[in-house]
């Protein structure tokens, strides 16, 4: 949609311009040569008495002479007589009157003079056109804050967008969440068989997730199933500064909505204005709790036979008002998990449609190598591939393009000009094989996909490991193997120079970071016993930050800090104990790794002896 600004000023231009070009033509047709002479009637008179006029031609007032000799001139006769009658009366014999063939022709207006009109009535139009604009844009400044509490809400649906109608079959996986929406869209479509049996259908429906999971796409698809109107708008754009503004477009919505039949209204982000009221900020006064309390009335306000239907998305419940997930407000609270392998694949089919692919492309292997990528990141990847085959100028995207894309998604853009030094890339090629070696042959480690000492993003150099499958759990034997692969980098660095790096340092802040999840949240320590120390607490809507409230004691927390210290020291203990016994293996593969600086999974089993030739 154009801007008012950008349209009046576009119609400037176009009215300035037609200006230009009829004075530019007015001056030209104004200065072209004059080919007749003008004369004075008596003179005409004696021409016609000496019989050398050949035609006489009259328009109004102007009368034009053709002599025998081919020249033309000019004169002006009388307004109130004909040019017949003025001749009789200057004695002008009647036989020479009709030698002179006088025409009479209707008077044409000449180009000049249209012209002359033009200038005068064109610049007073666009003057007057210039004062109604100003006056419009006027009466909108004066309109605006009374139109600050009409919700800005976009509306998509069958009947008004049909372009970008979305249904179940463009959203990939999610089975469950697929099912359970089906009952409304069912419900949409023939309210009347629940209705007779007594049935409240229900009145919200939340959607969780991680970013990126599909709840928008998934609420869409809803609507284009249902063909009923689709009413967006995301949670923080029911806040102003003015005091009301919120509440105001909220009433405004559910009034909108309701003028329709049935309609389905969609509020994204819900926890910017969901949060959980008396925060302490604001008080009862504050704007955010003003708008959440007229979402309550107004769901609450709902018919039993209301066909307009609310779901919401968040990706955190955790921080949501009570009030909004009571029965008769969010009855049904759905659960989107990130894809699996088949639930990836059909995601890479859909998001693949009209990309030019290569016959040879497997998508099941991308799906394999893209465990915890949500929907959004899948599509990402595509057009990532897509991106990488046109610089390439590759008329077909193939296989590794996509494989480069998952690297690119993950970890950032290869720097080609982030140049190590020789000794640099042997400190990093032994700290990536550290790493694959002890992800290989330690409890719960995984199998390693790829090992580069390619920078990409902040990292020298990555290991990439692919699960065996897909699991929703975790043992402590798998933490540790986590913790241990983790640590096989700064290990194989401590084996080799006697002394370690910097490049060790996420290793280290991530592998911390599970010990102290093991203890603390996930009750993994012997000593301390099936118990969660800390409460999560969030800084309400003024910082948006979550911190750790203590509830423990200085004595459970010197026990805790041992316990993750302990929980490290085992890991490392086993990281040394591989890299030790395998230490031929590490000098082997990290020349190979310094030569070709990306091994692939394949060529990793064979040199881990994983795999026979």
């Amino acid at each position: 949609m154009k801007k008012p600004t950008q349209s009046l000023f576009k119609n400037f231009l176009v009215i300035i311009l037609i200006f230009i070009i009829i004075a530019t033509l007015f001056s030209v047709f104004s200065s072209s040569p004059e080919i007749e002479d003008e004369i004075s009637l008596g003179r005409l008179i004696e021409l016609i008495n000496e019989e050398q006029v050949r035609e006489t031609r009259v328009a109004g007032n102007v009368v034009t002479v053709t002599l025998e000799d081919d020249s033309i001139l000019t004169t002006r006769k009388e307004s109130e007589t004909s040019l017949s009658q003025t001749l009789s009366n200057y004695g002008v014999e009647q036989g020479k009157i009709v030698k002179a063939n006088i025409v009479t022709e209707d008077e044409q207006p000449g180009i000049g003079e249209i012209f002359s009109i033009l200038v005068v009535v064109l610049p007073l139009i666009f003057f007057a056109w210039i004062i109604w604009m100003f006056s419009r844009q006027t009466k909108k400044g004066i309109m605006q804050p009374f139109n600050l509490s009409k919700s800005k809400a976009r509306v998509f649906g069958a009947e008004g967008h049909p372009k970008q109608k979305i249904t179940f079959k463009d959203v990939a996986g999610l089975k469950e969440a697929k099912e359970e929406l089906k009952e409304v869209v069912e419900f949409l479509k023939t309210p009347k068989k629940f209705l007779d049996m007594g049935a409240k259908i229900p009145r919200g429906v939340l959607l969780l997730g991680p970013p990126g999971c599909g709840k928008t796409l998934l609420a869409r698809a809803v609507a284009g199933e249902s063909h009923v109107p689709f009413f967006s708008v995301a949670g923080s754009e029911f806040i102003e500064m003015f005091v009301g503004v919120g509440s105001g477009r909220v009433r405004s919505l559910f009034q909108e909505a309701k003028k329709h039949k049935k309609a389905i209204i969609f509020i994204d982000e819900l926890d910017a204005i969901g949060r959980a009221r008396g925060a302490g900020f604001g008080g009862g006064h504050d704007e955010r709790e003003q708008t959440l309390n007229q979402i309550l009335v107004e769901m609450d306000g709902f018919e039993k036979d209301s066909k307009t239907i609310v779901i919401a998305a968040t990706n955190r419940p955790d921080i949501l008002d009570q009030a909004l997930l009571r029965p008769g407000r969010f009855d049904r609270r759905i659960v989107l998990d990130p894809p699996s392998i088949e639930g990836r694949e059909s995601i890479l089919k859909i998001h693949s449609r009209g990309k030019p692919l290569d016959n040879m492309i497997d998508l099941r292997e991308v799906a394999e190598r893209t465990p915890g990528f949500s929907g959004a990141d899948l599509e990402n990847l595509m057009n990532e591939a897509a991106i990488l085959a046109a610089r390439r100028n590759k008329k077909k995207i193939n296989q590794i393009e996509l494989l480069e894309s998952i690297e690119k998604v993950l970890l950032g853009p290869e720097r080609k000009s982030h140049i190590l030094s020789e000794k640099e890339k042997e400190i990093s090629a032994y700290h990536e094989t550290g790493h694959a070696i002890v992800s290989t042959f330690a409890d719960g480690g995984e199998p390693v996909r790829k090992i580069s000492i390619v920078s990409r993003g902040m990292a020298a150099g990555y290991t990439l490991k692919s699960p065996k499958e897909e699991r929703k759990m975790k043992t402590k034997k798998e933490f540790i193997g986590e913790i241990a692969t983790l640590l096989g980098g700064y290990v194989a660095e401590e084996i080799k120079y006697k002394q370690v790096t910097t490049g060790a340092s996420s290793d280290l802040q991530i592998a911390t970071r599970i010990a102290k999840k093991m203890v603390k949240d996930f009750g993994m320590s012997k000593k301390l016993g099936p118990i969660v120390f800390g409460k999560k607490t969030e800084l309400q809507f003024l910082t948006g930050i979550s911190e750790e409230t203590r509830d423990y004691s200085e004595k459970v927390a010197q026990s805790i800090d041992q316990e993750v210290e302990k929980i490290i020291r085992d890991a490392k203990k086993q990281a040394e104990k591989i890299l030790k016994t395998k230490k031929k293996l590490l000098e082997k593969i990290t020349k190979v790794l310094i030569e070709k600086e990306t091994i692939e999974k394949e060529e990793i089993e064979l040199l881990m002896g994983k795999r026979r030739v």
